[in-house]
């Protein structure tokens, strides 16, 4: 294409919608298609229309490929806003060549597709073709961080502070005077902006950011760039308007959004200035649109949202007169978009929920009975399938609920429910608005305890895994899921919801799916899609292009035009018939039987096929636990003074004991620690073993798995005891007296590692160790040489056991040797990264080892991992239910059974148990035996045991097991 996307110096006026490859095979049928539409450029120029069709060209391949390099077509288009826009289209064809670099240059300097293609494949290619002194280096800089900007603002993994830092480059080549200037401190601003923005620090960013930069713009430049203000880089609008003077001919759009960028930061800080200033900005931009005006109804529809912001959470809005004015206001816009007209629905919306708003404050029903008229209308007024008809829904369910919350009327609320599912339920509008309103709706059903909330939750878990699922990698897929941060709670509220319908079996499908959805979605950081393909090809085709077709029939569904509109919703449902087809065609495959299913509860009780497993669930209606047997149905066991205000205290308690007792001689009796742990047996564990031993028959001795939810995964369950003493004067019996207890993150993890347990090989043991870790990366620790010794002579010969250490513990050395061998013993500093789990690392001699690096690797043959590190088995912040930490994350790679650590760990005597742990390992082997990593958790239960007068307490109960 031409004019590439840094090109400030040329002007365009459409944004082109589709690019189209040319391939090798030539089919003289197939006909290539572009459209455009008018409205945001990519370039400095002026934004024409409001999205429109204002052209299209179609031609064949062999049309195409036959010009060679020499295409060049120019359009033209009908006059949009007085302008007559023309635009120039260019294709290139790329040869097979010896130097293909230098060919991708070519078209990297004359396109803006092709400065992407180098920022997207080449890397840093294209900035090396670009050197210092190069007349398209700064075009290079901007257009490869550009790119890299929009993976960024998708949630792929990006460096934001060193696309920020391309943007300043860019900006020093192009100095005060230059015709960039100002494009380059938009770009700059932008990614500024998201870089805040991502970070939570809107309060940093713009109390200096409108200073910044008005000092930079050189007060004589004469052309301003009207590039409209996106949702999250309205600061970029101070920009444009302080190069729009008085009586500039777009000075209206300035005015607004400036206005736009002073509510933004008005919601984010509270200071009433700013909403004052918006207010008045927008009052100046309607009387620069005098009636007549094409865009009067816009100026009158901000300000008439304007005064609905209250000044402050303790203020109160004047309704007679606030609302008033917002209703009038409406009102006029609703007159400039008589029916027929295409925006008629946001009129109608706007002034709907001016109304409802206006009848919570008033309790006047012939306010709500309007409100609900013009949503109704809004919905005649809308193709079946229009993307906007969710938001009539949405604000039809507001204004029944509204009403039912003063009239009490129950087929209100019926409504409302009714409204939520055909919201969320939507097929045209986007997932992430259609999880929000599932997340509405759980709320609202929860609130009102109507019989709808087990759908609302089932609902919302389905649209968020098809969410997840579109994205390519395990680190976009948290963040994805992290963005819906009032969802943070639903796995453990849904299965309390079905807990308290005596619904256990759903409960248990509710609790994977909401804590297994990282885990499962990940799957060899792969999408399912291609487990898919590597089983049928051809099905995995047919699903993704039905897929690729039905997200882009969305959007022809909202034309104007209702026939088009009629034509675009037919085809929609064909489309979803087919696709529904090929998904019941990938079911009836083998091992694909649940494809984009949640797993069910006959195939999760695997999980307890050699012992119970207890789930325990934290919610803010209700904590108990479930226990899923070998056999049969699930029990729920009821914590009778458990509330999660109790668990939430227990666990800040427990953070206070045990930073306290590290500052304690080893001798001294942990007395706050001990009642703590007391409780944990009282309320939680003991109601457990209880129904374990008398309901299920499950003998002393045996094995149970723990799956914490929640505040759960904070508190140390397995070391839960009594620390009392029977009237006979014998010592009462605590959990790890009673059963051998290990965790699982989730049943469908345990479950896999049993699987590939069927996978034996010879067996190779590697102790690695870094006691002088690299800068940054923590103090040196005394005894982990020393420790590697130790496991060296204790594990038997049959393990073919070498060491790892010093210079050569380095993060590739480590990640080499986990793949090369079965067992490992890993002793260095272990961090946990609570926002950030993905980044949680071992420290090794040059850079740490993270979990991502590991999860990375597909280990199948590995068994067996000691974490003799801190923090490796404990959760981040943003997903508390997902577990995502160092031990699961060696469990996900495959290692079958692993030990980790719940906090730091004191480098003098972790080697105590360490020794006794492996002592308990080989014993009874015979020479030629070999170690089983299934013997793991019965050794640790005897290891802390036995070390009990050598190790203070939090550090023995410091070490869990995890896996088979």
């Amino acid at each position: 294409m031409s004019t590439p996307r840094d090109a400030g110096n040329h002007y365009r006026s459409t944004s082109i919608r589709r690019i189209c490859s040319v391939g090798r095979n030539r089919d003289p049928m197939r006909r290539l298609r572009y459209q455009w539409r008018s409205g945001l450029p990519s370039s400095l120029d002026h934004m024409l229309g409001n999205g429109e069709v204002v052209g299209k060209l179609e031609t064949s391949w062999d049309a195409l490929l036959d010009h060679g390099n020499d295409l060049s077509v120019n359009i033209t288009f009908p006059s949009v806003r007085g302008v007559h826009p023309s635009l120039t289209l260019k294709a290139t064809v790329l040869h097979n060549c010896d130097n293909q670099d230098s060919a991708l240059l070519d078209i990297a300097q004359d396109t803006d597709a092709g400065h992407v293609r180098f920022a997207k494949y080449g890397d840093t290619q294209i900035l090396d073709q670009c050197p210092v002194g190069h007349p398209h280096q700064a075009a290079a800089l901007t257009n490869f961080a550009w790119a890299r900007l929009q993976g960024y603002i998708r949630n792929d993994f990006q460096d934001i502070d060193s696309i920020t830092s391309l943007f300043r480059e860019a900006l020093a080549l192009r100095p005060q005077g230059h015709p960039d200037h100002p494009l380059s401190i938009y770009h700059l601003t932008e990614a500024l902006t998201w870089r805040y923005s991502k970070r939570e620090l809107h309060r940093r960013l713009y109390p200096g950011m409108r200073a910044t930069v008005l000092q930079v713009i050189a007060p004589s430049v004469q052309r301003a760039p009207t590039f409209i203000a996106s949702r999250q880089g309205q600061m970029a609008s101070i920009i444009r308007f302080s190069l729009c003077p008085e009586g500039h001919s777009e000075r209206d759009t300035y005015l607004n959004n400036l206005a736009y960028a002073l509510r933004s930061r008005f919601d984010h800080q509270g200071n009433s200035d700013d909403l004052n200033e918006a207010i008045s900005l927008h009052e100046e931009a309607l009387r620069l649109r005098p009636v007549g005006h094409k865009y009067r109804h816009f100026s009158l529809d901000n300000l008439g949202f304007a005064p609905l912001q209250p000044v402050s959470t303790n203020a109160t809005l004047d309704a007679s007169e606030d609302l008033d004015e917002a209703i009038n206001l409406f009102r006029d816009s609703l007159q400039l978009r008589p029916h027929g007209h295409p925006r008629r629905h946001t009129a109608l919306h706007n002034l709907s929920s001016a109304l409802r708003s206006r009848f919570t404050q008033t309790r006047k029903n012939e306010d709500v009975e309007e409100a609900i008229r013009l949503c109704q209308e809004s919905l005649e007024a809308l193709p079946s399938l229009h993307p906007k008809r969710y938001f009539s829904y949405m604000w039809l369910q507001e204004a029944y609920l509204s009403r039912f919350s003063v009239q009490r009327e129950s087929a209100d609320l019926s409504l409302a429910v009714e409204n939520f599912r055909l919201a969320s339920q939507h097929p045209t509008q986007g997932l992430p608005e259609r999880i929000n309103e599932a997340i509405n709706w759980t709320f609202a059903a929860e609130s009102h305890s109507h019989a709808s909330a087990l759908e609302a939750y089932k609902i919302f878990f389905e649209l968020l895994d098809r969410h997840l699922s579109t994205r390519s990698s395990i680190v976009a897929r948290r963040e994805a899921a992290s963005a819906f941060r009032r969802a943070r709670t639903l796995p453990v509220d849904a299965a309390s919801c079905a807990i308290r319908l005596d619904n256990l079996r759903d409960t248990i499908e509710l609790v994977e799916q909401g804590r297994g959805q990282q885990w499962s979605l990940a799957s060899r950081l792969r999408s399912p899609l291609e487990d898919l393909e590597s089983t049928n090809a051809n099905l995995a085709h047919q699903f993704s292009e039905l897929s690729k077709r039905l997200s882009d029939a969305q959007g022809s569904a909202g034309s104007a035009d209702r026939a088009a509109a009629d034509r675009a919703a037919i085809q929609h449902r064909r489309l979803q018939q087919q696709w529904g087809a090929v998904v019941a065609e990938i079911r009836n495959l083998k091992g694909f039987s649940r494809f984009l299913l949640p797993p069910a509860y006959q195939d999760l009780q695997a999980a307890a096929r050699h012992g119970p497993v207890i789930i325990l669930n934290a919610s803010q209606y209700l904590c108990s636990a479930i226990v899923v047997p070998t056999s049969g149905e699930p029990h729920h066991v009821s914590f009778s003074r458990v509330t999660l205000t109790h668990l939430e205290k227990l666990k800040s308690d427990f953070a206070r004991e045990i930073r306290l007792a590290s500052f304690m001689r080893p001798e001294e009796t942990r007395k706050e620690l001990q009642v703590l742990l007391r409780t944990v047996w009282d309320e939680i564990m003991l109601p457990i073993v209880i129904v374990l031993q008398r309901d299920l028959r499950i003998t002393s001795g045996s094995r149970i798995w723990l799956c914490p939810t929640a505040t759960f995964t904070s508190i140390p369950l397995h070391a839960a005891h009594p620390f009392r003493t029977k009237t006979d004067g014998r010592r009462e019996l605590c959990l790890e007296d009673v059963y051998i207890c290990s965790y699982t993150p989730t049943l469908s993890a345990l479950i896999r590692s049993r699987q590939t347990m069927k996978k034996r090989v010879t067996p190779s043991f590697v102790a690695i160790g870094q006691s002088s870790p690299g800068a940054g990366q923590g103090e040196a620790l005394l005894t982990v040489d020393s420790e590697l010794e130790l496991v060296r002579k204790l594990v038997p010969a049959t393990a073919n056991s070498t060491t790892l250490s010093g210079d050569d513990a380095t993060r590739a050395g480590a990640l080499d040797a986990l793949q090369r061998n079965t067992w490992v013993h890993l002793a260095c500093h272990g961090k946990q990264d609570r926002e950030q789990p993905y980044y949680s690392c071992f420290a090794m001699k040059d850079k740490p080892l993270t979990l991502l690096d590991i999860m990375e690797k597909d280990i199948p043959h590995a068994e067996f991992a000691f974490l003799s590190a801190c923090h490796t088995a404990v959760g981040d912040e943003k997903t508390p239910d997902e577990v995502i930490h160092l031990a699961a994350g060696l469990q996900f790679s495959g290692f079958k059974s692993v030990i980790g650590t719940l906090w730091v760990v004191d480098d003098a005597v972790a080697k105590h148990v360490v020794e006794a742990f492996y002592k308990k390992m080989v014993k009874g082997l015979e020479d030629g035996d070999m170690m089983d990593c299934t013997k793991a958790a019965w050794a640790l239960n005897r290891a802390t045991n036995a070390v009990k007068t050598k190790v203070p307490l939090e550090q023995r109960m410091v070490f869990i097991h995890i896996g088979v």
